[in-house]
Parts: structure tokens; C-alpha cells; sequence
């Protein structure tokens, strides 16, 4: 239970799933929390749709178990949850309000007028409520998608890429969407390949390779487990030898510098001011999410 007394928006423990003799998920376990977004990544087969598809109650996991809000999934709990698939589809032949109405009502969610209009103000589409989707151009029909995703108000969405070719103004509209969308307590799994989209957006990741969990955790604690005793440098000067420092990389607009392990980032940043160059930034370094993906995955490979 979280602080509110609520169960977590989705627990899921042990699940197995073979076709064949192939295992495509093997005993992956993992919580999402309300109120969070939750990134889940992976190598293309490693088992994330199925396991998204086991969530969603679409194939049966053939061990383990899976709870959504708190209770096994059913048809109540289905409508309470939001799914984006990698694979869109809408009804071109409806209207974007007809679209809206329609698919709200399929999760048992009456949508008023009032709702529609203020969804399609905020994506600034209201204009174009009574043109079919097969006038709208391939982004506006994406952003009318995740409209339907998120119109019966559920407390669980699941965005499996989002962000897919859509141009920067809009996947910038609803990355602050998503943001609103975790302010009113919503749970939000973000499947996606882009690293630095998981950075932005998400507090907690799960990454899956070859069917098993091989990192998982707040993105913070991860990020340090990984990181390479290094410290990053801008300065005005030259920086000359320094006691403790192993070897540096020159970049374009700073200097790592890789320490030996028994000397602090502190005592290094006190020796750089004893040589008088003027220092404009200066942090411990920690690696990009893309670098611990690309190392885990080449590990599993091995």
C-alpha cells in the first residue's frame, strides 16, 4: 500500500510466457506506483509487448500473476485503464468528436461534450472536431489517439512510444500532458527506445533483455551504480596535472576528468581553484541512460 492507503496502480510477480519452446518472458516481476511514471525499456524482443499484452488481460501469462488497482484484472478494472499501442487504429470514417464519444463509451465512460471540447482546446485541435481522421494529417490522428487513451480518465495508462513521429511542438504538448496526467495521481508506463525521453520523464525503470529483468529501480539509484568515478569541468584556463586524476577526455565544451577511486570529487575541485583557473561548472558526472542500456545489453549478449 502507498501512503493514501491505495494499492499500487500494478503489481507483477513471477509471470512466464513461452511460444513454443521459446521463453519470451521469464519471471519478470515489477510495481508501479501511483503517481509516477514508469519506464519500461528494452532491447526490440525482449519481451516488453508481451508483457504489456499480459497486463492488459489480451494473452494469459502461463505462470505467475498479475494485479491491476488492487485486484486481479477484470472487466471493471480493464476500464480503468488507458492503452496507447505501438500499433495505432482508429475509425477514419468517424469524426474526431464521433471517435472520441464512441471509444469513451466502449470503457463505460459517458463522456459530456464539456470534456471533449476541453481535451481538443488543450492539444489545439478543437477546430478540427468534426473533420473524419482520415483528414487529419498522420500527427494529428496520433495526438486524437492518445485523446482516446486518456478520455475515460484512468488511472492506469500504458503509452507504448508516444512519441513516434510526431514533430517537437507536439511531443513537447504531450510530454507536459503526461506531467498534468502524474500531478492528479495517475500511474503511466512509458514503453519506449528513446533513452533520453526515459530520463526526462520517468522516476522509475524496469529493463527487460531476453525475457528477464535485468535493471529495475528508482532511475536515480541506477544512474549511480553505474557511474564511472568521473567529474565533469568547465573552466577558463588550462588545467594542468592533477594528483588523483587517472586520465581526462577532452570534449567540446568541458573536461572529464576520471578519478583513481580513493580520491574525492571535493578534494579535486579544491585542487583545480589552488591552480587559479576560473571554474564555471563543475559536477560529478553520471552516465547517460543510452551508455547503461548499450552496456547491460552488450552483457546479456555475451
Amino acid at each position: 500500500m502507498n501512503d493514501a492507503g491505495l494499492p499500487p496502480a500494478a503489481e507483477v510477480n513471477n509471470i512466464v510466457k513461452s511460444y513454443g519452446s521459446k521463453r519470451v518472458v521469464n519471471d519478470v516481476s515489477f510495481c508501479v506506483e501511483r503517481g509516477g511514471i514508469f519506464g519500461l525499456i528494452g532491447p526490440n524482443g525482449a519481451g516488453k509487448t508481451t508483457t504489456i499484452r499480459m497486463m492488459m488481460d489480451i494473452i494469459l501469462p502461463d505462470s505467475g500473476s498479475i494485479s491491476i488497482l488492487g485486484e486481479k484484472i477484470n472487466p471493471e478494472s480493464k476500464n480503468k485503464i488507458g492503452y496507447l499501442p505501438e500499433e495505432r487504429g482508429l475509425y477514419k470514417k468517424l469524426s474526431v468528436q464521433q471517435t472520441l464519444t464512441y471509444l469513451a463509451a466502449l470503457k463505460g465512460y459517458p463522456v459530456k461534450e464539456s470534456r471533449i471540447e476541453e481535451l481538443l482546446q488543450r492539444v489545439d485541435l478543437l477546430l478540427h472536431r468534426d473533420k473524419k481522421i482520415e483528414e487529419l494529417s498522420r500527427g494529428m490522428s496520433q495526438i486524437i489517439q492518445f485523446l482516446v487513451t486518456i478520455i475515460h480518465d484512468p488511472q492506469l495508462i500504458i503509452l507504448d512510444e508516444p512519441f513516434a513521429n510526431l514533430d517537437p511542438v507536439n511531443t513537447e504538448l504531450l510530454k507536459e500532458i503526461v506531467f498534468e496526467l502524474r500531478k492528479q495521481g495517475k500511474a503511466i508506463i512509458l514503453s519506449t527506445h528513446r533513452m533520453n525521453e526515459v530520463e526526462e520523464l520517468c522516476d522509475r525503470i524496469l529493463m527487460i533483455d531476453n525475457g528477464s529483468n535485468v535493471l529495475y529501480g528508482k532511475l536515480s539509484d541506477i544512474k549511480k551504480k553505474y557511474r564511472d568515478n568521473s567529474v565533469l569541468v568547465e573552466c577558463e584556463g588550462e588545467l594542468g596535472e592533477l594528483d588523483g586524476v587517472l586520465r581526462r577526455r577532452r570534449d567540446e565544451n568541458h573536461t572529464k576528468l576520471f578519478l583513481d577511486g580513493k580520491t574525492s570529487p571535493q578534494k579535486i575541485l579544491s585542487r583545480i581553484l589552488d591552480t587559479g583557473v576560473i571554474i564555471n561548472r563543475f559536477e560529478v558526472s553520471t552516465p547517460a541512460l543510452n551508455d547503461i542500456f548499450l552496456q547491460v545489453a552488450a552483457k546479456g549478449n555475451e
